[in-house]
């Protein structure tokens, strides 16, 4: 691992706590001036990044890190790469073909195992 694949990954971190920081930002800033009016810029900002259609500088920072390290870079925003992948998975077809029945299989067995308590 080189220091470019190390920035990399740090930016991504931070990225992903920028945006809990927009989300939820709110709850910890309870009697904390200072906190609130900086969360209210970050809000702000988070909130013009979206409508705009700006670029935001931590993903062009995060991409030029991982350009630099070897590592394949992404196209549009930090949150449709990454929650792209983890809402549609690459997965084999057959494995969601032998998978699929599970859901419907889990209260049967839950109710056996209740009744069998009693």
């Amino acid at each position: 691992m080189d220091l470019h694949s190390i920035a990399a990954a740090g930016v991504l971190v931070l990225h992903l706590l920028f945006i809990l920081w927009v989300a939820f930002g709110a709850l910890f800033t309870r009697h904390r001036p200072l906190l609130r009016w900086f969360h209210i810029a970050s809000l702000i900002y988070g909130i013009l990044l979206e409508i705009l259609d700006w670029s935001c500088p931590l993903t062009s920072m995060e991409n030029w890190f991982r350009g630099r390290a070897g590592i394949p870079t992404y196209r549009g925003g930090f949150l449709l790469h990454y929650l792209d992948a983890l809402v549609y998975p690459d997965v084999a077809p057959s494995l969601l073909w032998f998978s699929a029945p599970l859901p419907a299989t889990g209260p049967c067995l839950t109710q056996n195992d209740t009744l069998a308590l009693n």
